[in-house]
């Protein structure tokens, strides 16, 4: 007969499983981890996808527009520029 038999390697049997831990709060922790990743996820609402659906096709019009430049020319009563300010490139 060999010299491992099957009732022998049960026996030898080390737990390697993170919910064998020796610490009660890892156990719970790594079995909390489990059931979470086995739960269903939970739906969206229509209203919220529609809200997503909305901010990126408004970022998408945005992007494709040409870009605007501005100038603010602002002049004293006597005349003199005041102020110049420039927005965009």
């Amino acid at each position: 007969m060999s010299e491992h038999s099957a009732l022998g390697e049960l026996a030898d049997f080390i737990a390697r499983s993170p919910l064998a831990a020796e610490n009660a709060a890892t156990r719970r922790r790594n079995l909390d981890g489990l059931t979470a990743r086995l739960l269903p996820r939970q739906r969206r609402s229509v209203t919220e996808m529609l809200g997503a659906v909305l901010a990126l096709s408004s970022r998408t019009r945005r992007m494709v527009q040409p870009r605007t430049k501005i100038d603010i020319d602002v002049f004293a009563p006597g005349g003199k520029r005041a102020l110049r300010l420039t927005l965009g490139h």
